[in-house]
């Protein structure tokens, strides 16, 4: 960190100083050898023969990174005096496609959209088959830039679409930007239910109550059903130096995978059945987490229809001494199990709006996806 406070002279005042890039000057393609390095193979293997999605995460993490440090280039400095953070997975789609640990992965992704101080990244994920990469998967993060000590943010070089389609990607990324800020606005932490989402949480609570005592206070689940809170699993971390990045922090692939993996077993546990990972959406990494720090995960259950799962995951952190919590992150996982599994009704208030919460997050999905046997992605 001494050596990164002599590259403050390295930052531009405003954007207008830096020279704009393309699309093309930060596109990476990254192999993973896993057909042909049995030893990396192990690190990504599960029990069932299939692939870490949790590796793959911090794959895309670290991916993430790397594109825009290339984006921001200055060839005439040998260390960036950006610090590029990872401030949203705003969207990871998986595509119908098994993942086997016996063949190639490639990588490939660019910044496809540019603020002041944060870039869009897209990148996408292909997997060997036969003498052809097919698609696996489509991811949308968001990164932004803070100055060399990682204090404050910083500005990036503006980006110039060169086609229509590159055109199209950037007004993608500034709707993305909008959707953002209004789902944001609408948040049930800010504002009531619409009166339809009001209607839902009435209709399930009107479901729950006893037909022979007539009481508001007497509850009874109904058939095929799960009370919220029993759909509960929870874990602890202790930060440890080996998961930290150049800042000293934890690395936020590292938390991914932790939550994604508590995630997984949550949706095992509650469905009865091995679940696959359909869709991440909403991962706002709010805190860094620090090193030494104990981290806490509490995920659970709070939206099912059908064979689909929607699993959030609470994350905050304390450290040794004090006593006091912090969240850090909120993660949102949509699972899908072999066989159709149990509703999940809340009790409480908080319940009900963790409820639909989840139920706004599953609509958001690109679309339901139909489970098939080479559907196969795992912790």
């Amino acid at each position: 960190m001494e050596e990164r406070k002599l590259l403050h002279s390295f930052l531009a005042k405003s954007q207008d100083g830096l020279p704009p890039r393309r699309m093309k000057d930060s596109y990476i393609e990254v192999l993973l050898p896993l057909g042909s390095e049995p030893e990396l193979r192990e690190k990504y293997l599960t029990v069932q023969n299939t692939v870490r999605f949790g590796r793959i995460l911090e794959d895309l993490d670290s991916l993430g990174v790397l594109i825009c440090y290339m984006h921001n280039k200055i060839h005439s400095a040998k260390m960036s005096p950006l610090s590029i953070v990872t401030a949203l997975v705003d969207k990871i789609d998986m595509c119908k496609k098994s993942l086997s640990p016996e063949q190639d992965i490639k990588f490939s992704g660019h910044v496809s959209w540019v603020g002041k101080t944060s870039m869009e990244v897209k990148m996408q994920m292909f997997q060997l088959h036969g003498d052809e990469f097919c698609p696996v998967l489509d991811a949308t993060f968001v990164m932004v830039a803070r100055d060399s000590e990682n204090k404050g943010p910083a500005f990036v070089n503006p980006l110039i679409p060169e086609s229509p389609e590159e055109e199209e990607l950037f007004r993608q990324g500034e709707l993305n930007k909008g959707r953002r800020i209004a789902f944001s606005s609408t948040s049930l932490l800010k504002m009531a239910p619409s009166a339809e989402e009001r209607t839902t949480i009435h209709e399930m609570f009107l479901s729950t109550l006893d037909p022979k005592t007539i009481s508001f206070r007497s509850r009874v689940l109904p058939s095929n059903a799960v009370w919220m809170e029993n759909s509960k699993l929870k874990s602890l971390e202790i930060c440890h130096p080996q998961e930290r990045n150049i800042f000293n922090r934890i690395f936020g692939g590292f938390l991914m995978r932790k939550a994604y993996e508590l995630a997984w077993a949550t949706a095992c546990s509650f469905g009865g059945s091995r679940p696959f990972v359909v869709a991440v959406d909403d991962i706002m990494f709010q805190k860094p987490v620090e090193v030494g720090s104990l981290l806490f995960l509490s995920s659970q259950v709070c939206f099912t229809q059908n064979n689909y799962i929607q699993v959030r995951v609470h994350s905050e952190v304390a450290s040794l001494q004090e006593k006091q919590h912090t969240t850090t992150n909120v993660f949102h996982f949509t699972f899908m199990s072999e066989k159709e599994v149990p509703l999940v009704f809340p009790k409480t208030y908080g319940e009900s709006m963790l409820y639909l919460d989840g139920q706004r997050h599953f609509n958001s999905m690109s679309g339901p996806a139909t489970l098939k046997k080479d559907y196969l992605v795992e912790p």
